[in-house]
């Protein structure tokens, strides 16, 4: 069953959940941004569809912050325990197939007030 999720930066359509793998279409609006976050369990594989979106992230080695551009066609992995959030530039799109925690949120920060919660 395909359900609309809206956020407080776009909206999000799981176009399949089962127990082993979930796939979504994130919907970031221009200027949003997700929370700076990590997951314990999921696992997320992120390709750009449409738009530009900064990708900030953190792969907790002692490098820090880093951040990458992403365009359509660009593809990341986010492996458990990898700090990470999408900034979008530009309206984007972003097809994201993840292992199905889907509340396996640790929320670092915040622009919407969400921090440190699990919750959509």
């Amino acid at each position: 069953m395909i359900r609309r999720v809206e956020k407080p930066w776009g909206h999000e359509i799981i176009w399949a959940h089962t127990d082993r793998y979930v796939g979504k279409l994130l919907h970031i609006d221009a200027g949003q941004q997700l929370s700076y976050q990590y997951h314990e369990l999921k696992e997320e594989t992120l390709r750009v569809e449409r738009g530009r979106m900064l990708l900030v992230y953190d792969h907790g080695q002692g490098e820090g912050r880093q951040e990458r551009v992403m365009e359509a066609g660009d593809v990341v992995h986010i492996p458990p325990g990898m700090r990470h959030r999408m900034i979008a530039e530009t309206d984007v799109d972003v097809i994201e197939v993840s292992t199905p925690e889907l509340d396996d949120v640790v929320r670092l920060e915040d622009a919407y007030g969400r921090e440190g919660t699990s919750t959509p």
